[in-house]
C-alpha cells in the first residue's frame, strides 16, 4: 500500500510510482524511485528451473531456506524459526497469538506495527524510550529503527524482553535493516520473552520475492507456521532465499559498497537541512523546506518518502547508477525557481 491507498489509515508507505506519477504528471520519466530503504543493486537471481513455478513449495527447499537463514542471522539451535511470504504478514499475525495487556510502540517508528495491534484490540501507545514503555506487556521495537538509524543495545534490549516475560507479554524487535550490523542482532543471544523478524527483500533488493523470517521460542513459531498454513512461501523465494542467504561475500560487499553509498548520501543532502541519521540503506533528512523541496524533486522525476506526522522530514534511498545521482544532483542544486545554485 502507498500513499494514497494507505489514506484511509493515515498511513504513507513508498514504493509506488503510480501515486508519483499521480502527484506530478508532467516529471520526465524514468522516475528514480527513492522511497524505499531497498538496496538498489539486488543480489543476482540464480537460474530457476521452470519446476520451482509449476509445482508446490517442497518441504526439502523449505528446510534448504531455513538452514541457511539458521547460519546467516545466528540462530541458536534451541530458538525456533518460520518463513513467510514477507515480514508485513507476520507484523500482522502477532497480535492474533499473543497475550492481552497494554502495548507500547517505540517511536516514531514503521507505522504498521501500531496499527497492527490496534486492529488486533489492543490498547496501544507511542513511548519515545523503553522506560517509557511503563507496564507495557507487549513492546515493539524496530532496529535499527525506520526511518532515523536509532540503534538500541543488545543489553538494553534483553533487559526489556525479561520485563515483559514476567508480565506474560512479548518484546517484538524488527530487525528488517540488521543484515548490515550483525553485531547489534539480538538473534544470536536470543532471551526469553523476545520475538525477532528479519527481512529478506531490504538488503538483498529483491522485495518482490516477499520472504521474511520470524525467531522466535520453538512454541511461538510452530503457531505462527501453523497460522499461516503451508506452502506460505512459494517455491522460486524458496531457491531464491536459500541461494541468498548463503552468500556471505556477497552480503559482505553490499555492505561496504552501500556504507560508502550511504556516506556520500550524506554529503549530497547535508547543504539543504540536517542529516538526522538513517541506516547504510536510506538517509533522513530535517529541513523546514522538506515540504518545497519534496516538490521540487518530485517535479524531476525522483520520489523520496515524506512522513504525514513529521511535515520537516524525508527520507531518501539510495541511487542505483551514476546516472541517478546526477539527477538527483541537479534536482537538489536547482532552487525553487529553476535556477541553478551558484550558476
Amino acid at each position: 500500500m502507498a500513499e494514497a491507498g494507505a489514506a484511509d489509515q493515515g498511513i504513507w508507505h513508498g514504493g509506488d510510482l503510480a501515486a508519483a506519477r499521480a502527484l506530478f504528471p508532467e516529471a520526465p520519466e524514468p522516475w528514480v524511485d527513492l522511497s524505499t530503504g531497498i538496496n538498489p543493486i539486488p543480489y543476482p537471481l540464480p537460474e530457476l528451473p521452470l519446476s520451482l513455478w509449476a509445482r508446490l513449495p517442497g518441504a526439502v527447499e523449505e528446510k534448504a531456506l531455513l538452514a541457511a537463514a539458521r547460519v546467516a542471522y545466528r540462530v541458536p539451535s534451541s530458538a525456533g524459526i518460520v518463513a513467510a511470504p514477507g515480514t508485513q504478514i507476520l507484523i500482522g499475525l502477532l497480535p492474533r497469538l499473543a497475550p492481552s495487556g497494554p502495548v507500547a510502540v517505540l517511536g516514531p517508528t514503521y507505522a504498521e506495527h501500531a496499527h497492527a495491534w490496534r486492529k488486533g484490540g489492543f490498547a496501544v501507545r507511542e513511548v519515545a524510550t523503553l522506560e517509557g514503555a511503563g507496564e507495557a506487556a507487549t513492546v515493539i521495537v524496530v532496529n535499527p529503527n525506520n526511518p532515523d538509524g536509532r540503534l538500541l543495545s543488545r543489553e538494553a534490549l534483553a533487559g526489556q524482553a525479561a520485563l515483559c516475560a514476567a508480565r506474560g507479554g512479548l518484546l517484538v524487535v524488527d530487525e528488517a535493516f540488521c543484515d548490515v550490523v550483525p553485531e547489534a542482532s539480538l538473534v544470536s543471544a536470543l532471551p526469553p520473552g523476545a520475538v525477532i523478524l528479519r527481512s529478506f527483500g531490504k538488503t538483498y533488493g529483491l522485495a518482490g520475492v516477499r520472504l521474511g523470517f520470524a525467531i522466535a521460542a520453538p512454541e511461538l513459531t510452530e503457531r505462527l507456521c501453523a497460522a499461516l498454513g503451508p506452502w506460505a512461501v512459494a517455491g522460486p523465494a524458496l531457491a531464491v532465499g536459500a541461494a541468498a542467504l548463503s552468500d556471505a561475500a556477497w552480503l559482505a560487499g553490499a555492505a561496504a559498497s552501500r556504507a560508502r553509498d550511504a556516506a556520500r548520501l550524506d554529503a549530497l543532502l547535508s547543504p539543504h537541512g540536517h542529516v538526522v541519521g538513517g541506516t547504510s540503506l536510506f538517509r533522513l533528512l530535517e529541513t523546514p523546506q522538506a515540504p518545497a523541496l519534496f516538490a521540487r524533486l518530485g517535479r524531476s522525476g525522483i520520489y523520496v518518502r515524506r512522513f504525514r506526522a513529521a511535515p520537516r522530514r524525508l527520507r531518501f534511498g539510495l541511487p542505483g547508477d551514476e546516472a541517478q545521482w546526477s539527477r538527483l544532483q541537479a534536482a537538489l542544486d536547482t532552487d525553487a525557481l529553476g535556477a541553478t545554485r551558484g550558476a
